[in-house]
């Protein structure tokens, strides 16, 4: 079974459509790849995976548990074991790194404070930055504020982690290290993984499936390989990052020609 089953998800910002139908299997201990141009819906299916957000229909299963017909302490119970990478780091700012990485295990445990400090220590290791533990926020670049908070996501041993945009905002070197680091902890802490993105190189570097969405459908899904050989021409300008294709350039509405030739339109 997969660890996410979505079935049949429509959900509307007033009259617009972000989700129409929408079916995805998110697999146990792999890295899916959820992906489309911005404005998609992207985080906003996030959003749907952790019940901040309710489906107008559909349903979406998290390990067996419907996630929207949970009480609120069935969801919170849940929720622990999810962790998030916000695409902004979302540290809290007026408390160092270490106390930002401790923070859910003081939060959500009943640990001695010295078992804290070497969890802490370890989950900073693993991203490289455990000498950097007494920095506070303003102090880190943005590669180490996010690489902080990817140790912060995994602090309580979670059965996923859900990346929002991980790779935005970053530099060669520290886009490198993420991409690293996210394929590295997947394996070694038997992780299920969903980024979100449409940075297409780095994602399908590390993704073992990618599920693409334009208009609040799905237009194709498999792995990097497949979708790399894929004979759809939509599929083909966005893995490639085409100007010409499917997708526009320009904004619909009348003919250039037609727009000069009526001067009194200046709507």
């Amino acid at each position: 079974m997969p660890l996410i089953k979505i079935r049949d998800l429509h959900f509307y910002r007033g009259d617009r459509t972000i989700f129409d139908g929408v079916n995805i299997d998110i697999e146990r201990g792999k890295v899916t790849a959820i992906m489309g141009p911005s404005g998609t819906g992207k985080t906003t299916l996030l959003k749907l995976i952790g019940g901040q957000l309710r489906p107008d229909k559909g349903t979406i299963e998290v390990d067996g548990q419907n996630v929207h017909k949970l009480s609120h302490s069935e969801l919170y119970e849940l929720r622990k074991r999810m962790g998030m990478l916000f695409q902004s780091g979302a540290l809290l700012t007026d408390i160092n790194v270490f106390d930002n990485v401790a923070f859910p295990l003081r939060e959500h445990t009943n640990l001695p404070e010295s078992m804290i400090r070497d969890l802490v220590l370890m989950k900073l290791q693993a991203v490289g930055l455990r000498n950097a533990r007494h920095l506070s926020p303003n102090e880190l670049s943005g590669g180490m504020a996010r690489r902080v908070a990817l140790a912060r996501a995994i602090a309580l041993e979670p059965m996923m982690i859900m990346y929002d945009e991980p790779f935005t905002g970053q530099d060669p070197i520290s886009m490198g290290t993420l991409v690293n680091l996210i394929h590295r902890m997947n394996d070694a802490m038997k992780l299920t993984s969903i980024v979100v993105s449409h940075d297409v190189a780095e994602t399908a570097e590390i993704a073992d499936y990618i599920y693409l969405m334009s208009a609040g459908k799905i237009i194709e899904h498999g792995s990097p390989a497949q979708l790399e050989h894929s004979g759809s021409e939509w599929v083909k300008q966005f893995m490639q990052g085409l100007p010409d294709g499917p997708v526009p350039f320009h904004y619909g509405g009348p003919d250039f020609a037609e727009d000069l030739l009526n001067p009194e339109d200046n709507a």
